[in-house]
């Protein structure tokens, strides 16, 4: 049944915040939350929302979760909607998305047996539920029938982007699995995680889920999910699209698939640099210089060059211990000539999107 939670009786189902609510007093706030044809759910607390969502999807309404900050402009309301969602801005401005309640919660049994998640867990999720990734893991946990926390001591299982891997990891001791999605995994993330399971996946907020690996496993595309690569870049297939989107959808993302549904993501081809010739992938040399010493976020851009073609620049935040100096000196160690920055930014804070991922489209427009 659409929007059935998977846990019941005394079995705790949400502890945020300091309120603690079981499956039955859950079950009970869903059943008597407002009827409404559309729920805004955007900037109630965690708690609230998730019975509003919960509470549309058993009804076969609409919720809206979207950044307050950043709402984009959305037309008339498709009727079969249940999620209304925003991109999450990473590659520019935030657009407005709509899916099914089937589009997601179908893919909640391949998800559980990809992830590993119990009904005894504890689900620790590290973001607004605005950033579809964190959404998702929270709605998946509740149908499973574990626990979602904010408490970081409590949790076994944590939903995060790399960097925020990195802190969760000194925070959560009793962590035996991390969800890592919305960046490619780096070496450093996965060297802060070290004894902990982690589960990669692959999607887009238009698509849901692609492709996941418990790692060092390769990527492989879920067993729903086909795709195909057209002159170089991704295309999708799945039963989980948002409403309006292409049958094969492109993601944009530069990629390599095997014959046996292996997939190997190079980034994004709109952030393909090209430095007299040599193609350059933003995401390549932003792992490397966030597995570095005291970098604690980088995006990389392309200037215009008038030989070149283009140059890179690294924009990074870095604890004030590590001088740009010594990092600059780490850089050139480890990367190739082509893709060593020429050009060096540092700054206080690196924009966000809602997900912990690095704004790299306002980046672009604050330091082109």
């Amino acid at each position: 049944m659409i929007g059935a939670l998977g846990g019941h009786g005394d079995q705790r189902a949400l502890d945020l915040g300091g309120t603690v609510l079981t499956y039955a007093e859950l079950d009970a706030a869903i059943e008597r939350s407002p009827q409404a044809a559309v729920c805004d759910a955007s900037a109630l607390p965690v708690l609230e929302a998730l019975i509003c969502i919960f509470a549309a999807a058993r009804r076969g309404t609409a919720v809206i979760v979207e950044d307050p900050a950043t709402r984009p402009e959305r037309g008339e309301i498709d009727p079969s909607s249940f999620l209304l969602v925003a991109t999450s801005g990473s590659s520019g401005r935030p657009r407005p998305l709509a899916r099914t309640a089937a589009s997601w919660f179908d893919s909640f049994p391949e998800f559980t047996t990809v992830t590993g998640i119990e009904a005894h867990d504890r689900v620790l999720i590290t973001g607004p539920l605005h950033a579809t990734m964190h959404l998702f893991g929270a709605v998946h946990a509740l149908w499973r029938g574990a626990c979602v926390t904010d408490d970081p001591a409590e949790a076994t299982v944590v939903h995060a982007v790399p960097a925020v891997l990195r802190r969760v990891v000194l925070e959560a001791p009793r962590l035996r699995t991390a969800v890592v999605a919305g960046t490619m995994l780096d070496d450093g993330a996965r060297s802060a995680a070290s004894g902990i399971e982690i589960v990669e996946y692959y999607g887009a907020a238009e698509l849901s889920i692609v492709a996941a690996r418990r790692v060092p496993e390769p990527m492989r595309l879920l067993d729903s999910v086909d795709a195909e690569i057209r002159d170089g870049l991704l295309f999708v297939r799945s039963p989980y699209r948002v409403l309006g989107a292409a049958e094969w959808f492109g993601v944009g993302d530069r990629a390599i698939l095997g014959s046996n549904g292996e997939l190997a993501i190079l980034g994004r081809g709109e952030f393909a640099i090209n430095v007299g010739g040599t193609t350059v992938m933003a995401e390549d040399v932003e792992r490397t210089l966030e597995s570095m010493d005291g970098v604690r976020g980088a995006a990389v851009i392309g200037s215009p060059h008038s030989v070149l073609g283009e140059t890179i620049t690294a924009v990074i935040e870095h604890d004030d211990a590590v001088t740009l100096q010594a990092i600059r000196a780490q850089a050139r160690a480890l990367l190739a000539r082509e893709a060593m920055p020429s050009r060096w930014i540092t700054v206080d804070e690196l924009p966000r999107t809602g997900s912990g991922k690095v704004a790299r489209g306002r980046v672009k427009e604050l330091h082109s």
